[in-house]
């Protein structure tokens, strides 16, 4: 699947395609809680970042998804990013993953209208049948934030993944389907006006 770059806006968020302009205000969202020391996330470390976003380049060239830089409009700085991944068009599926937002911007509505516009991109206009999430069975704040999404877990993929100190972790798998779209908008459309 070629994804073309779009910036998707909400009122909150804005999802803008990752390129290296926004690298030092990555930098600043990454280190606002040292998110690369959480073991159960794959967030890079800082001195890592030009990697980060070289590989979100070519994952694009390679018609494998979009990476996006997070911004929060109110302040207008990069606060995370979030990405289409693993991409397959003849099975109409997509996988959102390697979220993170900075520490100070998590708990807020960020996160919810940046996965409502990308969802919202997924079902409406790429017209996919599925998208999938994974996460680290030990990351249980992010289980749960993914299942406030209202996505479904299907199942436990067990030593599904090396992690960068060595770990092999578990990975559990949730999804979202077209057929439940309409309910998962509400329930997010909801939660942002609260």
């Amino acid at each position: 699947m070629n994804f073309e770059k779009v910036t998707l806006e909400g009122q909150h968020v804005r999802l803008e395609p990752l390129s290296k302009l926004h690298r030092e205000q990555l930098i600043g969202a990454i280190a606002d809680g040292e998110l690369w020391k959480l073991f159960v996330t794959l967030v890079p470390p800082i001195e890592g970042i030009d990697g980060f976003i070289e590989n979100a380049i070519d994952a694009h060239s390679n018609a494998d998804g979009l990476a996006f830089a997070t911004i929060d409009k109110a302040s207008g700085r990069v606060v995370g990013s979030t990405r289409f991944m693993k991409a397959n068009l003849a099975h109409q599926r997509v996988e959102i993953g390697f979220t993170f937002i900075a520490k100070s911007f998590q708990r807020t509505k960020i996160n919810t209208e940046a996965k409502l516009l990308m969802l919202t991109h997924a079902f409406e206009v790429l017209n996919l049948n599925r998208v999938e999430l994974l996460t680290d069975y030990l990351n249980n704040t992010s289980r749960n934030a993914i299942l406030r999404l209202g996505a479904k877990q299907e199942g436990i993929l067990r030593n599904h993944m090396v992690m960068p100190n060595g770990r092999v972790r578990d990975s559990v798998l949730f999804s979202i389907t077209n057929h439940e779209w309409d309910g998962v908008k509400q329930n997010l459309s909801y939660k942002l006006t609260g």
